[in-house]
């Protein structure tokens, strides 16, 4: 890579992405990019605006600016079932909250909130009264029936619920569609994929080989988390064996019906008809 011009690429700060971003310390890949950590909503604003070249991108986000951005093959944040870092925690089971329960929305991820509007209102039938609060538990409770926590937060609360009920939201999505859901996708801004695609190609081989490099080296990513995480190595591994990094025919799947099913929420558009466009070296798109 051409070192002067270094792509501007985001990092989600939170341990699921983790896998994804340790292996180009390994590789040295990191010298070769401007990394911008960050929580998701603010690398997707990032991004679109034109601040970011290429990173992670909420599902939401991307679908609802599709026409400027191109995805990045491969790579993907998520899950064919119970992800435990995606959760609607309640004070009391839904089929006990009543019709209109009062939800915190205390997450940064648009993507994890409008999953879990769909599924309330669409498979549960309830119509919640939604509030938005900080992505805290006891903060996120204090004046509500049930929140919403996607991340570290809600990691923690699946290993220690403390009497509440937690609702993994890609178990419910699954059991749902029979699809695994996809929370963020990598993305490539169309104007720079076609002004550097060489500089796009060799970002996209970098992370491609930095999670290689994580899933053989798996113990090391977890010894490595242990230290700062407040989770056992066992369940640490459990968590990043749950995680899915990739983006096949079964995750586009996923991604379309979620697209499919969220068109009618504000300004949310559904996936291409023929499928999302994707960066390909050489050309703008494939």
């Amino acid at each position: 890579m051409n070192i002067a011009r270094r792509p501007r690429v985001g990092h989600i700060a939170f341990l699921n992405c983790l896998p994804i971003y340790w292996g180009l310390a390994r590789s040295g890949a990191l010298l070769d990019v401007d990394l911008h950590r960050a929580p998701p909503d603010e690398l997707s604003r990032l991004l679109v605006d034109g601040e970011l070249d290429i990173g992670p991108i909420s599902l939401v986000e991307y679908l609802r600016h599709a026409d400027r951005l191109l995805l990045v093959p491969d790579i993907a944040v998520a899950a064919d079932g119970p992800v435990l870092s995606v959760n609607l925690v309640s004070k009391a089971p839904l089929d006990r909250l009543g019709p209109a329960p009062k939800v915190a929305l205390a997450s940064t991820s648009r993507t994890g909130v409008l999953l879990a509007r769909m599924l309330l209102e669409q498979r549960y039938g309830l119509a919640p009264e939604f509030a938005t609060t900080e992505p805290e538990l006891d903060a996120a409770l204090s004046g509500a029936d049930a929140a919403v926590l996607i991340g570290d937060e809600a990691l923690r609360v699946h290993h220690d619920p403390r009497g509440h009920h937690v609702l993994d939201l890609a178990a419910a999505w699954k059991d749902w569609t029979g699809l695994p859901m996809v929370f963020a996708v990598w993305a490539v801004r169309r104007d720079y994929a076609e002004a550097h695609p060489g500089l796009v190609k060799d970002v996209h081989l970098a992370f491609t080989d930095s999670v290689r490099r994580s899933r053989e080296g798996i113990g090391e990513v977890v010894a490595s988390a242990a230290r700062w995480e407040p989770f056992e190595p066992a369940a640490l591994a459990d968590y990043f064996e749950r995680l899915q990094f990739t983006l096949d025919d079964r995750h586009l799947a996923g991604l379309r019906e979620f697209a499919r099913r969220a068109s009618g929420y504000t300004d949310v558009a559904p996936a291409p008809e023929h499928g999302p466009e994707f960066f390909s070296a050489g050309r703008e798109s494939a």
